[in-house]
């Protein structure tokens, strides 16, 4: 994403590749013109929203970008791979993410 003039230079090899709350706030600060603490908390703002929605059950879109898809998953019968010994593996909910045709098209081209 450095074309878009989000990626940080760093000395850390992992942080260079992670792109985080403050780079968005930073972002959003130079695009915008907003003030660092008022960007921030418009990112804040943005993920609380998604994290709400994903909490009451609804997936979300981000148009351009790609879904978060919620799942409910049945109980079933595992095997503990050191042991052998089969165990149930509760119900749960798991998000899973779908990038845009758009995102892959971009990621594609690298």
């Amino acid at each position: 994403m450095a074309d878009l003039g989000i990626a940080r230079v760093t000395g850390d090899a992992d942080a260079a590749n992670t792109l985080t709350r403050a780079d968005l706030a930073d972002v959003v600060h130079r695009r915008l013109g907003l003030s660092r603490a008022e960007s921030a908390n418009v990112v804040e703002r943005v993920l609380h929203h998604m994290c709400h929605a994903l909490s009451e059950g609804k997936n979300v879109k981000v148009s351009g970008f790609g879904t978060f898809i919620l799942r409910d998953k049945g109980q079933r019968i595992g095997r503990n791979p050191k042991t052998g010994i089969e165990v149930p593996i509760a119900p749960r909910r798991v998000m899973t993410f779908r990038a845009s045709q758009i995102m892959r098209d971009r990621i594609a081209k690298g």
